[in-house]
């Protein structure tokens, strides 16, 4: 650890050299790549610094303790020993957590994508209240939420529910939400009080830049328009706002239909078919590196049930490490917090055990 920390150090201290260089002024790119990675090692830095000169000060105190010969001047050196040894102890594991690899897609933005599953109507009904739910907890953390494409049904619900969530680090908070959840409950339509079990798959992926992923938009898309269908206003059937892009070489499709203007119906489309792209391309990487960690947090799969909202006994339980909260509808309404919480401490749990 002490080697890696040594390294750190240097490598910040040149990246500061760097940044004092006037011939990176004119090249904003670089500047951009320094200032980035001066941002990431600077925390680690002043922890390692403080850690060094904590045991420089414990040092000197254990060879007061050896060497004194007055009684109560030893009591006082030892107390101060058995502090600065809490101390050290504490930082030595904020060091630990702070040298844990970054995922690379933590700062951006998301895109959620939420579809009804097993259930019928209920299971629609149930991906409405997911997508509310997000858009709650959204709001409480005053990021930005567009809906981008949905497939509304008459009682209410989403067959399927495609949204962006623009905020501060919003993918390292909810990455962890991709999976099965599934609802236990009686519906409103179910006559003899039995109760059902329904489900919603959602999907949670980082939102990718052009920088991230380049297309070639003449020869790689296919793109086609046609007209709305569906309720959406008066433009609705009368003009080819709609939108359908097919990625050639990889076959995915994407639609939207939501706004009136194609412009900005092809600008949610591309949006979507980015943040696919780039999924898929990390889902490649990741497959090529043997033995992909499956910690207890799980892979993120879509086949994954990770989480049950049980109505009769107001219980909200993430499977992946067995957490429950008998607050469901304050869940719903987006107070994630303890979940995310333990989610994110059970995932740097298994990275340090794993390191």
């Amino acid at each position: 650890m002490f080697e890696k920390l040594r390294d750190i150090e240097t490598k910040h201290a040149e990246v500061e050299k760097a940044l004092g260089d006037p011939a990176q002024i004119s090249n904003q790119q670089r500047l951009m790549e320094l200032s980035k990675t001066h941002a990431e090692l600077s925390p680690i830095v002043s922890a390692y610094q403080e850690y060094q000169q904590l045991d420089a000060a414990l040092e000197d105190t254990r060879l007061l303790v050896e060497s004194e010969t007055d009684t109560e001047m030893v009591e006082l050196a030892q107390e101060e020993l058995d502090s600065l040894t809490a101390k050290k102890e504490a930082l030595t594991e904020e060091l630990k957590m702070l040298l844990i690899p970054k995922d690379p897609n933590d700062e951006k933005n998301v895109i959620i994508e939420i579809r009804a599953g097993t259930g019928g109507e209920e299971a629609s009904l149930f991906a409405a209240e997911l997508f509310r739910m997000y858009t709650r907890y959204a709001e409480r953390q005053s990021w930005k939420v567009e809906l981008l494409s949905g497939n509304a049904t008459g009682l209410k619900g989403f067959k399927e529910v495609v949204f962006s969530i623009e905020g501060t680090s919003a993918y390292s908070y909810l990455k962890y939400e991709g999976g099965i959840h599934r609802v236990q409950r009686i519906p409103t339509t179910e006559t003899s009080g039995r109760i059902h079990t329904s489900a919603a798959t959602v999907a949670v992926l980082p939102e990718a830049e052009e920088l991230d992923l380049a297309i070639d938009e003449a020869t790689e898309l296919r793109i086609d328009t046609y007209r709305s269908s569906g309720p959406g206003g008066q433009s609705v059937n009368t003009t080819d706002s709609a939108i359908r892009i097919t990625h050639i070489p990889t076959g995915l499709v994407v639609t939207c239909q939501d706004e009136k203007s194609q412009h900005k119906n092809r600008s949610k489309a591309m949006k979507i078919l980015r943040a696919r792209l780039h999924e898929q391309k990390q889902a490649e990487l990741n497959s090529e590196r043997a033995e992909t960690r499956r910690s207890m947090v799980g892979s993120g799969d879509r086949s994954e049930k990770i989480r049950t909202y049980n109505f009769p006994q107001s219980r909200v339980t993430d499977h992946r490490i067995q957490f429950s909260s008998y607050q469901l509808d304050a869940v719903l309404d987006g107070d994630l917090e303890a979940f995310i919480d333990q989610l994110t401490t059970a995932d740097q749990a298994e990275k340090l055990k794993e390191d």
